[in-house]
């Protein structure tokens, strides 16, 4: 494994263990339910069949979204110290925030 690989699983590690622990606080106030399972997060909804995936692609260097029928990558960015989705420019919280935001029909903070 080389230095960068090992780099990406020490962030991408941190990012999702943050993004879980974020979820997990905000499901006391919201209609859905996070599990980490295998190094991924699924998130799912009381009253809607959707489910959100989020999860570290370790050959890509890049964690995903999928939710709404579209996959997010996001990329690390050395300058923000966040990964970030390249088409809009948000970081992993914020690109959760909005698709919660809009399955729900309400914002979303973590």
């Amino acid at each position: 494994m080389t230095t960068e690989d090992l780099a990406f699983q020490r962030r991408a590690e941190e990012a999702m263990e943050r993004l879980y622990r974020a979820l997990s606080d905000a499901a006391d106030d919201y209609p859905f339910e996070p599990v980490m399972e295998g190094g991924a997060i699924k998130i799912e909804f009381e009253h809607s069949p959707a489910k959100f995936v989020v999860s570290p692609n370790s050959s890509a260097r890049q964690i995903w979204l999928s939710a709404h029928a579209r996959s997010f990558k996001l990329d690390w960015d050395t300058v923000e110290g966040e990964f970030l989705h390249g088409e809009t420019g948000l970081t992993l919280f914020e690109l959760v925030c909005d698709q919660l935001s809009q399955e729900l029909g309400k914002e979303v903070l973590l």
